[in-house]
């Protein structure tokens, strides 16, 4: 079977290189913006939007024009893919899976994508990566890039630039290994697992807060746009980077021990977007308890919970494994032993004392296992429910249903 997977490494460019990768993301950016100005003007005059070979033939104007002589000099790939960038974002908006298209912002996630492998010279011996129109990049070379080069992103965060090669590559079929295990997300506790381990989080936001709200402050204090405004602010983008490496680099080894050792991984799905919405309310209905609800929102946003399933859910694919997502409703509440449902059950955040039987245990311990039995409960659904209806479930089985 084939594997896409990408490679991310910090790239050390000269000044020259850094100037012409500055300019060529403004162009991806003007580009896009310039196309997104076209569809919106078509739309509100009820004419339906343009393909992506329209916009095509669009950016050759746009690059032979007296008005933009300047996109000549970006690479043309990248500005064809930043076009792309912007049918896909039409596309899921007319699906219903994101929101309208909006303009780009110089300075943030500024990037540009090359296509083409037969235009990229990755030499691993010495650490370079060859790019149209921008010569030979070294970058910091932490681990081997396998497999055949399939297209490489350039992109700036907090002022550093990187670059993530995407490499294809035959793997044997994976063979899964290891029990089964349910997980339960939480805030004193990070994860805590059925059979017993707890991992302690990270509180990577809060260990920094101190140091970010002081350069946040000492930035407001500068002229806007002027110099030492700008070094305020790439000194809080520093910190803000550093807040997200920790973050994902703690997830990340999290995810691969538990995928190494357990072939069925069952979790809450939790909507983590209602759970941390704000409780301030309006002006007709004030909301209560605005400044712990707003305390609790940024305790459960800094331990990555969605992160944290994503990374789960591929890197199970990859070895064969699957993830399961059960309804979080009751399972804090439901005893293990007599299957006892009360809020009483749980007289604290981490007592679970259950009232009918007298079963006590940690009750983070108690929901991991209530979610690894519901786990079991929707796989062996899934079993019979393909059983009965074969064509109907082997689309189902096609379409990945247990990893959503």
């Amino acid at each position: 079977m084939e594997r896409l997977q990408a490679f991310k490494f910090a790239l050390n460019p000269n000044g020259e290189q850094q100037r012409a990768m500055r300019r060529f993301a403004g162009a991806c950016r003007f580009v896009f913006n310039q196309a997104l100005e076209v569809q919106k003007q078509r739309h509100e005059g009820g004419e339906r939007k343009l393909g992506y070979a329209e916009l095509c033939r669009l950016l050759t104007t746009w690059r032979n024009g007296a008005a933009t002589p300047w996109l000549k000099e970006a690479p043309t790939h990248p500005l064809q893919q930043a076009l792309k960038d912007l049918e896909r974002a039409y596309t899921n908006f007319f699906a219903k899976r994101a929101a309208f298209p909006r303009f780009k912002k110089k300075g943030r996630h500024d990037s540009f994508r090359y296509p083409d492998p037969k235009q990229i010279k990755l030499d691993q011996a010495h650490g370079r990566v060859f790019l149209p129109k921008l010569g030979w990049l070294r970058y910091r070379d932490s681990r081997t890039v396998p497999g055949e080069v399939r297209n490489v992103t350039v992109s700036q965060s907090a002022g550093r630039w990187y670059v993530a090669i995407q490499t294809a590559r035959d793997v044997a079929p994976p063979v899964p290994s290891g029990g089964a295990v349910g997980i339960d997300m939480g805030i004193v506790r990070f994860a805590t697992l059925s059979d017993g381990q707890a991992l302690e989080p990270l509180h990577s936001f809060k260990r920094h807060e101190d140091r970010l709200r002081r350069a946040q402050q000492a930035m407001s204090r500068k002229k806007k746009f002027g110099k030492n405004w700008h070094k305020a602010k790439a000194r809080v983008q520093r910190i803000h980077a550093r807040i997200g490496n920790a973050r994902r680099d703690y997830l990340h080894k999290a995810t691969t021990t538990i995928c190494n050792n357990h072939a069925m991984v069952s979790v809450e799905d939790l909507k983590v977007k209602n759970m941390s919405a704000s409780a301030t309310g309006d002006r007709a209905e004030p909301g209560r308890n605005v400044r712990a609800k707003s305390g609790l929102n940024k305790a459960i946003l800094d331990q990555g919970w969605y992160e944290f399933r994503r990374q789960l859910a591929y890197k199970l694919a990859w070895r064969g494994g699957i993830l399961v997502a059960v309804s979080p409703r009751d399972t804090s509440r439901t005893c293990p032993g007599c299957g006892h449902v009360s809020a009483d059950n749980r007289p604290t955040q981490a007592v679970f004392a259950c009232v009918a039987c007298g079963h006590s245990r940690h009750a983070d311990l108690v929901g991991a296992i209530n979610i690894l039995r519901a786990g079991h409960a929707r796989c062996a659904y899934e079993v019979s429910d393909a059983a009965r209806s074969p064509a109907v479930g082997t689309r189902r089985s096609g379409s990945n249903r247990l990893d959503r």
